[in-house]
């Protein structure tokens, strides 16, 4: 055991608990409140809204994979940075409409928009299942990080003992999620983000440093690791795979039930054109931490006695971990470390959060309990959030880890079939209810079946089109399929004079 990084890193987690449980009295609100409880009252400014939101989509799995996929795969571990650079216009031009309106019906949810816009319940409980199916793994690998630094730090995380640190965390994250709501997660992701600064900055100073600078590092990588390949027989391969999924991973990723609570959590609308126009330091970090995986490898650190075990065991994940173990001190290990699971405890609250938000608003409300009070729901939201945590906990301790990350990439293809609804829904009012929902079952029933094709492993699909192959993101082809049926069936539909226009809002409601 590493005895000095040990200490840091309880030290450090300690002060964030303790930090979690005071929240709770921060910007103080009746806890019995959904809003208050599950949006922080929507009352966060400008930089608690830009740190809550860059904690929530730059999580811990993000801190660890990148590294990992630039690391194993080389070059097309950098779509992640396209991807965050499209997704600012895409919701600067989108959400602040989604808040406005929001702000005047009281909605919690997206499915809460859909319900309203709509007028159409079996679409809203259809957006409120895909939101919490999809967030369940996403909360599990966030675990990921928290075990591999737990590994690092000498701890072994194999068998019922090895569990036990996991289970620790996650009883602090439910703990401090119940009493404080998403307040906990916001005031943490101050500390977070620092901390991941703190770290990323040191790695990309001190490492290219020791390696003899940048060129030596770019030169020790295969052409392969630095380029995709090029076009072959007619098979466009990552050319094609690359810009695609890092689009479809753009739109998909503000549509996540916890990018909408965050969103929903803000003070005003300007509030979040103002975040959208700093977030972009958050890519420009991104970046930074994707070269990590290039300086792994340049370093040779797989192969190295004392580090050889950690990736046998963890694989590539074990990049930037190891990065930390042969360059650093032990003290700065464990503030390396420490920014790693608490980068996994800000995105799992707010996951958790935003679960929990869909399961008491459009399904336990509608269907279960139509007369709860406003207390009851709220307390509904606090206990179906600690069963979320616990459901993924389990994903780790009785799951093999291959099994989260191919139902992540899954979840990431089902979100995206939520798109239509809520987005189109937020510009017109054209498309029916019904054919949006059938647009949904057929994108959803492809895009599942296309990713079984490889076992769930893969998230790309080769369309074969006169001779040539195109690969392309999975979600991406659903995408199409949905709007497709969408908008055969909403013509469809309407010529039969079957189509349901109720809607709960009114023009005037997205302006503001």
């Amino acid at each position: 055991m590493n005895v000095v990084a040990t200490v840091v890193f309880v030290a450090l987690f300690v002060g964030i608990a303790v930090l979690g449980f005071a929240s709770a009295h921060w910007r103080k609100g009746d806890m019995n409140h959904l809003h208050e409880w599950g949006l922080g009252g929507r009352r966060f400014g400008t930089w608690i809204t830009w740190f809550l939101i860059g904690g929530d989509l730059y999580t811990a799995y993000t801190f660890v994979a990148v590294p990992a996929l630039v690391f194993g795969a080389g070059a097309l571990g950098f779509f992640a940075l396209p991807y965050t650079v499209l997704v600012y216009p895409m919701v600067f031009a989108i959400l602040p409409r989604l808040w406005i309106v929001a702000k005047k019906h009281n909605y919690i949810t997206a499915s809460d928009f859909v319900a309203g816009r709509y007028g159409s319940p079996a679409l809203a409980l259809a957006i409120a299942v895909t939101g919490i199916v999809a967030t369940m793994p996403y909360i599990a690998l966030q675990l990921v990080g928290i075990q591999v630094v737990i590994g690092g730090l000498g701890f072994s995380t194999q068998g019922l003992m090895g569990d036990v640190p996991l289970v620790i965390a996650f009883v602090i994250l439910a703990a401090f999620t119940y009493t404080s709501g998403l307040r906990a997660p916001a005031s943490i992701a101050v500390v977070k983000d620092l901390l991941v600064y703190i770290t990323v900055i040191a790695l990309i100073i001190v490492v290219p440093y020791k390696l003899g600078g940048f060129g030596n590092i770019f030169a020790a990588i295969p052409k392969g690791h630095l380029l995709l390949p090029p076009v072959k027989d007619g098979n466009l391969g990552l050319q094609s795979f690359y810009p695609t999924l890092a689009f479809g991973s753009a739109l998909a990723l503000m549509l996540y039930p916890h990018a909408t609570t965050a969103v929903l959590s803000a003070k005003g609308p300007n509030t979040l054109r103002r975040n959208w126009v700093f977030l972009p330091a958050y890519s420009f970090m991104l970046g930074l931490i994707a070269l990590l995986g290039y300086m792994a490898y340049a370093s040779g650190i797989a192969k190295l006695p004392d580090l050889a075990p950690y990736f046998k065991q963890y694989g590539p994940q074990f990049a930037m971990p190891g990065l930390l173990l042969h360059y650093f001190p032990s003290w700065f290990v464990g503030v390396g470390f420490a920014a790693v699971a608490i980068g996994a405890l800000v995105p799992a609250a707010i996951m958790s959060i935003a679960a929990a938000n869909l399961f008491t608003r459009n399904i336990y409300k509608p269907y279960i309990n139509p007369n709860c009070s406003t207390r009851k729901e709220t307390e509904m939201a606090k206990l179906v959030s600690l069963l979320v945590k616990f459901g993924a906990l389990l994903f780790i301790v009785f799951l093999p880890l291959t099994y989260a990350i191919q139902l992540q990439l899954l979840g990431g293809i089902l979100i995206l079939q939520t798109l239509p609804a809520i987005v189109s829904g937020i510009y017109t009012r054209w498309f029916d209810a019904k054919a949006l929902l059938l647009g949904w079952a057929a994108g959803l029933v492809w895009g599942v079946w296309a990713a079984s094709l490889s076992g769930f492993k893969a998230s790309g699909y080769g369309l074969h089109i006169a001779g040539m192959v195109i690969p392309a993101y999975i979600g991406l082809y659903a995408l199409v399929i949905n709007f497709v049926v969408a908008i055969v069936a909403t013509l469809v539909i309407g010529a039969l004079g079957m189509a349901n226009k109720q809607d709960a809002t009114v023009a005037a409601d997205y302006a503001g």
